[in-house]
């Protein structure tokens, strides 16, 4: 008998405790509560940050005076950050805010606008080896539709079989009259197979996503299982941003921008050189 009215009462505290936190919640936010809770899905996360549903996840009517209103926007989008990361300030996410919610100038995320792409890790067996590999995929057109596909993957043994910079090409070359000697000299190149791409073509790049498809069909590498996922955002000018999954308790949860960095536009392909190589 005491144990029962023992367990009503913690479960009357846990009442009140919920209630509490939930009262100073909704007077802190405006009374928004239910739209505070985790972000589960990545297209509510675009919806969110354009401001196209209402605070219990209902989308707005285009035609509908709140939607992508820029006022409720920055309360929004403000709510959109992982709180628990140190890397960007206040006032970097109030820039950042500005930039895209400010009526005369409002940019918007569009899922099938391009300028953002996925990244996973996932585990695989290489060679009889537990190794991570991280794959990136695009949305590309289809008919009328989208799909994902692979563009790139980014694999440490791959990677480092092959340099990073290939500038000294120069210094390195076949003579222009190797031809004369049937490429007999080839084995200039090959005696030092390290530095075999300065005798490719200028703006050789290695395609890693086909060793990758290579060394699958051969059975030397197996995929077993997806461990994380987050995206990367271009979109926004001048701005780029990560979106990563937080699974924990709280309200500050769910799909969040944990990376905010200002990147000027005509370097935003060196970032994602940078994103893809990890070097």
């Amino acid at each position: 008998m005491k144990q029962k009215k023992l367990l009503s009462l913690i479960l009357t505290l846990l009442g009140m405790i919920s209630y509490t936190n939930a009262q100073q919640l909704g007077t802190y936010l405006g009374d928004e509560t239910p739209f505070y809770a985790a972000t589960k899905q990545m297209s509510q996360f675009f919806r969110r940050f354009n401001n196209e549903e209402d605070r219990n996840g209902k989308a707005y009517l285009s035609t509908d005076k709140l939607y992508r209103e820029a006022e409720q926007r920055k309360k929004y989008i403000n709510l959109l950050f992982d709180n628990d990361n140190q890397a960007f300030t206040q006032n970097q996410r109030n820039e950042f805010i500005q930039s895209v919610a400010t009526k005369d100038k409002a940019q918007f995320l569009d899922f099938k606008g391009g300028r953002w792409l996925a990244e996973v890790r996932a585990n695989f067996n290489y060679l009889g080896k537990a190794e991570i590999v991280t794959l990136f995929l695009e949305l590309q057109k289809e008919g009328l539709g989208t799909k994902w596909v692979m563009s790139n993957v980014y694999f440490p043994p791959f990677n480092n079989l092959f340099l990073a910079d290939t500038t000294g090409a120069s210094k390195k070359f076949l003579h222009p009259q190797s031809h004369e000697i049937d490429f007999m000299n080839l084995i200039k190149a090959f005696e030092q197979i390290r530095e075999v791409e300065f005798y490719t073509k200028k703006g050789y790049q290695a395609d890693f996503l086909s060793i990758f498809f290579y060394e699958m069909k051969k059975n030397n590498l197996k995929f077993e299982t997806v461990s994380e996922v987050k995206f990367h955002f271009f979109q926004v000018n001048n701005w780029y941003f990560e979106v990563s999954n937080f699974n924990r308790t709280g309200n500050n949860a769910g799909w969040l921008i944990s990376n905010l960095m200002k990147v000027p536009e005509n370097q935003k392909a060196i970032m994602e050189k940078y994103i893809f190589t990890k070097r």
